[in-house]
């Protein structure tokens, strides 16, 4: 009787330690590409290159507000 217990208890460690393995290997597989980064230092830059170019544009208010999102990701 001990035997059998002992096996029954070993069996379930094996199988709850086997489905946490199996588990996590997916969610690793899973994460997404890391973009390249800017440093806080070209981010500053890249902004007040945005900033002057909507100044010569003569944007304001929501229009400036678009144009320097687009143009900090590099759409505009």
């Amino acid at each position: 009787m001990l035997l059998s217990t002992t096996l029954r208890a070993l069996m379930v460690a094996a199988l709850l330690a086997g489905g946490y393995t199996f588990a996590q290997a997916p969610a690793a597989l899973a994460q997404p590409a890391k973009k390249a980064t800017m440093s806080a230092d070209d981010k500053k830059a890249k902004s007040k290159e945005c900033s002057a170019e909507a100044d010569k544009r003569g944007l304001h208010g929501k229009e400036r507000k678009t144009f320097r999102s687009k143009c900090k990701r590099g759409e505009s």
